[in-house]
């Protein structure tokens, strides 16, 4: 009675077979089916090289978030040169609470304004890469995702040394803020802070400068800041740049960079200083800074495994049945 039912059992379980079996007499090889199941393979195969190379890319994905951190310090890294003598000028910061940000960590190096070869090539190819970037905003990934870093060239011996080139990092409260380069070295005052203008003459004036780097937050690889590689050359010895900054926090997260730092967009505008015409101000550098509230979450990913996997079954078995498909028209035509 057992085996009965497991007989019955195995019948039915035959006739639910979706996959019925040919007897061995009733197939036959023919030129034709062998010629398209070796073009059925060979594009088979050539669709799984390329999907491979799709599983092997990766993407940026961009997030965007409040940002909570309010309480900690915004690093700013300079690397200025400026057409005038380090005793001329000074430069600080003084931010939105008119609180003055001591420049301890800034160094003034006397140093030539003509760039050598070297540099001058850094720099051309630096402005390159910026034209480009404005154009083609996707170029951005690119940097992201493989890190690219560059130095500026170390500095040759020079001797004739009119200019100054400043450099190092400020923290600054995590507020708006002015960083400024003008003429005289910075005091400090109840209401804020001034500098001694009264002690350089006019004809010393100059604010021609170079903006060899400057950045928020960690330096790391594979972020160009927008002002990297900037020369402006002044008309007038009494002339104003003003740089209007906004910052934007910046999570990054790649496979081979880890770490908080910001980016930033700018504006730029510059004028004559001629109170005798109205335009009235201080002649010197002005680089205007906000924060924006938002944060940016820059993320490399990567097609799982397991989607890799299903778009390979979904190639391997769209061909096999669209195969199928031509030899049933082919034999059906004929």
């Amino acid at each position: 009675m057992r085996r009965l039912n497991k007989k019955k059992a195995l019948t039915l379980v035959k006739e639910l077979d979706a996959f019925p079996k040919v007897p061995d007499s009733y197939v036959e090889a023919t030129a034709s089916g062998g010629t398209v199941s070796v073009l059925a393979f060979s594009v088979m195969a050539v669709l799984a090289f390329l999907e491979f190379f799709v599983y092997r890319n990766t993407w940026v994905s961009y997030e965007y978030e409040v940002d909570k951190d309010f309480s900690s310090k915004l690093k700013i890294n300079v690397d200025i040169t400026v057409a005038m003598r380090c005793q001329y000028i000074g430069a600080d910061v003084l931010d939105l609470a008119e609180t003055m940000v001591s420049s301890d960590g800034l160094t003034y190096e006397p140093v030539n304004f003509e760039p050598s070869p070297q540099q001058r090539i850094w720099h051309m190819t630096l402005q390159h890469i910026q034209e480009r970037l404005r154009v083609e905003h996707s170029l951005q990934d690119v940097f992201f995702k493989s890190a690219i870093k560059g130095d500026l060239p170390p500095l040759p011996v020079q001797s004739s040394l009119n200019a100054c080139r400043i450099h190092g990092h400020l923290y600054v409260n995590k507020v708006a803020g002015n960083f400024h380069i003008t003429v005289g070295k910075s005091i400090p005052h109840p209401r804020g802070h001034a500098h001694l203008a009264a002690l350089v003459s006019h004809d010393a004036y100059n604010f021609s400068h170079r903006i060899d780097h400057l950045s928020f937050g960690e330096a790391l690889p594979g972020i160009i800041s927008p002002l990297d590689g900037t020369e402006k050359i002044a008309p007038d010895s009494n002339h104003m740049f003003q740089y209007f900054i906004t910052i934007v926090p910046t999570k990054l997260n790649t496979y081979k960079v880890s770490a908080d730092t910001h980016q930033y967009s700018v504006t730029e505008r510059e004028r004559v200083i001629n109170h005798a015409a109205g335009s009235h101000g201080v002649s010197g550098i002005f680089m205007k800074y906000d924060i924006s509230s938002l944060m940016v979450k820059v993320t490399e990913q990567h097609m799982p495994l397991w989607q890799f996997l299903v778009r390979l079954c979904g190639i391997i078995g769209g061909i096999f049945s669209t195969t199928d498909l031509l030899k049933f028209l082919y034999v059906l035509w004929s």
